[in-house]
């Protein structure tokens, strides 16, 4: 069995018992996450999430075919980060999990940030899609 396949497999098995795949029904495949302009955040956060975004890698994602995610914390906004992907910001907060592994979510764009030691990826989350795989910071290269 293949390396990548073993690591998208328990990246899907992550998804689920983290709950992004089972917030809505799945809607047409040919949806796209409607945009989220990088507005002040106004979700409180608490002192579990302010744990979470201890362990948040940022900086920039190289991912599979050349793509690019930027992860970068809001100033002045604790707990609150800026997740860009082709042209588009999203705003996102540290949502717990039972796995361990690090969420970023915007729940109004329907957008998820998954990390786990190998490797992150963004998924769109209100049809159950990944928008980008194979994402690794140079934190997670040096662990391979």
């Amino acid at each position: 069995m293949s390396r990548s396949f073993v690591l998208s497999a328990a990246c899907a098995a992550l998804l689920f018992a983290t709950g992004a795949g089972a917030q809505t029904a799945p809607a047409k495949a040919s949806a796209k996450a409607r945009p989220a302009a990088a507005q002040a955040p106004t979700e409180s956060i608490n002192p579990v999430q302010l744990e979470i975004a201890a362990r948040v890698m940022t900086g920039d994602a190289q991912c599979e075919f050349n793509q690019k995610v930027g992860v970068h914390p809001l100033d002045g906004k604790p707990g609150h980060f800026k997740v860009s992907f082709k042209n588009v910001t999203y705003t996102m907060v540290p949502q717990e999990t039972t796995t361990g592994a690090v969420r970023l979510e915007d729940k109004r764009a329907g957008v998820v940030w998954i990390q786990i030691p190998a490797k992150s990826m963004l998924l769109n989350g209100k049809i159950g899609q990944r928008m980008v795989d194979g994402c690794t910071q140079s934190q997670q290269r040096a662990s391979l």
